[in-house]
């Protein structure tokens, strides 16, 4: 199954959640290196390289719009940002709805691997109500139905009202992204390296890393922060895959008792 790929009303089928999660990992990683590609490449763009690719088709399409080398550094880092968030969220929406259509094809088989056309149907309807459900509902359903709690929800929810911000607000964090206590609170996963200057290969573990916005602030990242981001997202479905198949084996567990 593709990340968005629908499934064909007209056949039953099985579907693979190892195949599932490898699809999505992979894809994530594309994501990963073409973000630190982009990186790389910005920091070592030219003032004079800029101004001779603009300069060498001798016309413009709006030459008094022109904007200097220092202003579509500024532009693009801008540009970078929202399109990194904005694709960590269809991947993360995309990861909830993949593993939505495999918990629902074991809860119409009882986790069996030949799927009937009726259990099939049954679990597109149970689908197709999932996919257009916003992302607080879905977490709801996920656990209402399936008793499955994502780990870095927060984490997904707060990304959402970041990217909210960025492209509804110009990037201002206002009242309807902050919490309680008038901050909107992210969850980065970052490596701490254990045994630090031992002779020993390093040995590390995801610990969090706390970036905070107060009402009013504009939204920066770093470029590690950007990468982290991709990471967290990678965290976030390595958790939901591990817990679908969870429940798939207690599923098949139970009706083979």
């Amino acid at each position: 199954m593709s990340d968005n790929a629908q499934p064909n009303p007209g056949q039953p089928q099985q579907v693979n959640l190892q195949q599932i999660a490898q699809q999505f990992m992979a894809g994530l990683q594309r994501h990963f290196d073409m973000l630190a590609f982009n990186l790389a490449a910005r920091e070592s763009v030219q003032e004079d390289a800029y101004n001779a690719r603009v300069n060498a088709p001798k016309v413009m399409p709006a030459a008094p719009r022109h904007q200097n080398f220092e202003q579509m550094q500024a532009y693009a880092r801008d540009l970078l940002v929202r399109q990194v968030i904005g694709d960590c969220m269809n991947l993360a929406v995309t990861g909830l709805n993949n593993a939505h259509f495999f918990l629902a094809l074991v809860k119409s088989t009882k986790a069996n691997s030949n799927v009937s056309p009726e259990a099939q149907a049954e679990a597109q309807k149970l689908q197709q109500a999932f996919l257009p459900a916003q992302l607080d509902e879905k977490f709801n359903r996920l656990e209402q139905d399936y008793g499955i709690m994502c780990e870095l929800e927060d984490s997904i929810v707060s990304l959402g009202f970041t990217i909210q911000a960025l492209m509804q607000q110009g990037g201002i964090v206002k009242e309807p992204q902050v919490d309680e206590s008038g901050e909107l609170v992210l969850e980065l996963k970052t490596v701490q390296i254990l045994n630090e200057g031992e002779a020993d290969k390093p040995q590390g573990k995801l610990v969090d890393q706390r970036k905070v916005f107060k009402e009013g602030e504009a939204i920066v990242f770093t470029d590690v922060e950007l990468q982290l981001i991709l990471v967290t997202i990678a965290s976030f479905a390595d958790s939901l895959f591990k817990s679908v198949s969870l429940y798939a084996k207690s599923v098949k567990d139970a009706n083979e008792s």
